[in-house]
């Protein structure tokens, strides 16, 4: 099973948000997958733990060091859009595990 995480810098509801549409989108691929969410605070520290991150354009650069351990740091220009992120899914090979 691939474990992703969904990181906002907004707070908890909007990654609820964000996972949920992550969660869509892996179902829609059949991918089994366990998405959590959290802030990207507290996502930076527990990142080594996933195979995936989702998050921000602007928030990719907080993730190098779980990126240097081998995790997908997925970067989103708009988190809602479920084209942009099944495009990346594809584009990262995470529709593949």
């Amino acid at each position: 099973m691939l474990k992703v995480i969904a990181a906002c810098g907004n707070g908890m509801g909007s990654s609820q948000m964000i996972k949920m549409k992550i969660t869509k989108v892996f179902k829609k691929l059949g991918v089994d997958v366990q998405v959590d969410h959290n802030s990207v605070g507290a996502a930076t520290s527990m990142a080594s733990n996933y195979d995936a991150v989702f998050v921000s354009q602007n928030f990719v650069n907080n993730f190098a060091n779980a990126a240097g351990r081998g995790v997908k740091i997925i970067g989103l220009k708009n988190l809602l859009s479920e084209q942009e992120i099944e495009e990346k899914i594809v584009e990262a090979g995470l529709d593949k595990k």
